[in-house]
């Protein structure tokens, strides 16, 4: 498990504490992590959340070393409601872990839409689970969300999630994925995308990505579309 020390040393000089010579270093167990990104556009279970315009996103992590974990992630957002939400804050906490080739990641998410008025009920909360395999060749996936309370006020809902990734080479890979969201009240719908992310010299990612649904009648919003986004995590 690796540790981040913290020294009490430096704090007990700082606040002149008498007894700095008892003072020993603290340390914090786990591991902390973040990334940042930049893309064409910001898309989510189909639908983009800038009206097609570029994202600045990025997120911290921390993983106990034991399987649990928290982290926060941002990303601007437009929904074109009179610049009501700017900014996305997700909240969330799990535990994951593998078994050999299997995986397994349980949790919960919380949805904030900082300056968004209360009418428009955006933020929301949802308990998700997923379980994978890696075969070598190919890697798959399932997932599940459920929450009581979807965004905007859209009752309760459960969105299922499946996908492959198959690496081409070691810094190369493609992958596919589908959803499908199951509202209580009607509007049920399916997305799906494919694409391919490429590490460049353990820098960066960069990802092309290729988005549809089968809803119609939503331009700017859940149509067609590809997305190119450079990603670094630290």
């Amino acid at each position: 498990m690796k540790t981040r020390t913290i020294s009490i040393l430096a704090a007990a000089v700082a606040f002149g504490v008498p007894s700095v010579a008892a003072a020993q270093d603290m340390t914090l167990p786990g591991e902390f992590s973040g990334n940042v990104s930049v893309g064409t556009d910001y898309v989510f279970r189909g639908f983009s959340q800038t009206l097609e315009e570029p994202t600045l996103q990025g997120g911290l992590d921390w993983d106990s070393g034991v399987g649990i974990y928290v982290g926060m992630w941002g990303s601007n957002v437009n929904f074109g409601d009179g610049d009501n939400a700017h900014v996305e804050m997700d909240f969330y906490a799990g535990y994951a872990g593998e078994i050999d080739a299997f995986s397994y990641d349980v949790g919960f998410l919380y949805y904030l839409y900082p300056g968004a008025a209360n009418s428009l009920n955006y933020d929301f909360w949802e308990i998700y689970g997923s379980v994978g395999y890696d075969f070598g060749p190919a890697a798959v996936s399932a997932g599940i969300a459920w929450t009581p309370d979807n965004f905007g006020g859209t009752n309760d809902a459960v969105y299922y999630s499946g996908g492959i990734s198959v690496p081409i080479a070691e810094i190369l890979s493609v992958d596919a994925n589908i959803g499908y969201y199951d509202f209580t009240g009607g509007g049920n719908y399916t997305d799906w995308n494919v694409g391919t992310t490429l590490n460049v010299y353990d820098w960066f990612d960069a990802d092309l990505r290729y988005y549809d649904t089968d809803v119609s009648g939503c331009v700017n919003s859940c149509e067609s579309r590809v997305v190119f986004s450079v990603s670094r995590s630290f």
